[in-house]
């Protein structure tokens, strides 16, 4: 009897360590503050926006480089873009710990990058060529460097198998393709982009609009624009021609945050955001929220989801949307669902019935208000402030309700 009340007891702690475990997800922010030697290459990962998109991958290795190889990258005075660009060269998409670089297949190993993951890498500049030198040493370089190993590998950082592999190597890796320099914000002509890849509707009424001034403004800062799809921004314009001059540029204006956001970074930063119509006592702002892979952009009037990226590169991020994002300060907000009627009257004890009076219309809306919110759409919604690792506790709670039941009937 004590044999088996043990084993119980022994499941029951294995299931919510394996439970617990699961939950959990890694931060290469948090994996390199332990080492003061690689401050830099940390710092880096954040400004360039490159540590949200390492945390939400899985299989995957960094090779880190120490602070005096990041003074020989930042002494060619590159752009944030350059730096992202050559730093994504050192994210591997495959899981490389110090005992499977030492049995490489053959000696060598071909390993794609986060560089050649986002389509700026032109021919096989985003991979990374991975040998196992004599003397028991391991080399690495990109694979258009003429077979000559730029980097060697130092040491093993931290490892969760085949989840992440953080792995110091002696030098940064050399990539004329990566440090080429990024067009610059003054060269960026966010209309014309935004009517190359979908939003042609959007980029004409902005141009039209003084609120394109507004948003050149803020490109060389830092600016992220959602702009409505051409189905979504033409099915709208019947709404947007009843505005006033003013509410037709607040309305532009409500589709730019006022910083720059990579997809990886509005997916772990859930919540209240201003956008570029914020302005005191006017709120302007709206909920970002992840729900699985998706990201969505909620008003209390709409709810609409990100379907396209135009573009993402520091300082400026143009996201397509699938609908027009309305403010409640020029909208009514959505109505709550209505409540259940009442149960219908027993069929043997009759009741008289009496004739209601019916309500007024409601008076039409302002100038400012033109029309109602989409029908189904909630008013108020709570963003998700736990990023992209959530803990179901429902699940939680039944897997130990079902474990000590299991127990109690030993």
């Amino acid at each position: 009897m004590q044999l088996r009340l043990a084993a119980a007891a022994a499941a029951v702690v294995l299931s919510l360590s394996l439970l617990l475990t699961n939950t959990q997800a890694h931060n290469i922010t948090h994996i390199l503050e332990k080492y003061p030697e690689l401050s830099t290459f940390n710092h880096y990962l954040t400004v360039t926006q490159l540590a949200p998109e390492i945390n939400r991958r899985e299989t995957i290795t960094v090779c880190a480089v120490d602070n005096a190889g990041m003074s020989d990258l930042l002494s060619k005075k590159l752009s944030i873009g350059g730096i992202k660009n050559v730093l994504s060269l050192h994210v591997l998409l495959d899981y490389f710990d110090a005992k499977k670089l030492h049995q490489i297949t053959d000696g060598t190993a071909l390993a794609a990058t986060m560089f050649q993951s986002t389509g700026s890498a032109p021919g096989s500049a985003g991979f990374v060529n991975i040998t196992d030198l004599k003397g028991g040493k391991v080399g690495f370089a990109p694979q258009d460097n003429g077979g000559v190993m730029s980097a060697t590998f130092v040491k093993s950082v931290e490892a969760v198998p085949y989840n992440i592999s953080v792995i110091q190597i002696s030098s940064i890796l050399p990539s004329p393709e990566a440090e080429a320099p990024a067009p610059g914000p003054s060269q960026m002509n966010i209309t014309a982009l935004m009517s190359a890849h979908g939003c042609k509707v959007f980029a004409e009424t902005l141009l039209a609009n003084p609120a394109e001034q507004t948003f050149e403004e803020n490109v060389e800062s830092g600016l992220t624009i959602f702009c409505p799809g051409d189905d979504a921004m033409k099915s709208f314009m019947p709404k947007y021609k009843n505005l006033t001059a003013s509410g037709k540029q607040s309305l532009l204006e409500y589709h730019g945050m006022p910083i720059y956001q990579s997809l990886a970074g509005l997916k772990s930063s859930n919540g209240l955001t201003n956008s570029l119509a914020t302005d005191g006592s006017s709120k302007y702002d709206f909920t970002v929220q992840n729900d699985g892979t998706d990201v969505t952009i909620m008003t209390k009037v709409v709810t609409a989801k990100i379907i396209n990226t135009v573009i993402d590169e520091q300082p400026l991020a143009i996201y397509e949307l699938d609908k027009v994002l309305m403010p409640k300060e020029l909208f009514k907000a959505a109505l709550p669902p209505a409540p259940a009627p009442a149960p219908a009257a027993d069929a043997e004890s009759p009741k008289p019935s009496k004739k209601k009076h019916r309500s007024p219309p409601a008076p039409a809306a302002p100038s400012d208000s033109p029309a109602d919110a989409p029908e189904g759409d909630v008013a108020d919604q709570t963003a998700d402030s736990n990023g992209a690792v959530r803990f179901d506790g429902g699940r939680f709670g039944a897997l130990i309700l079902s474990l000590w039941f299991a127990f109690l009937q030993l």
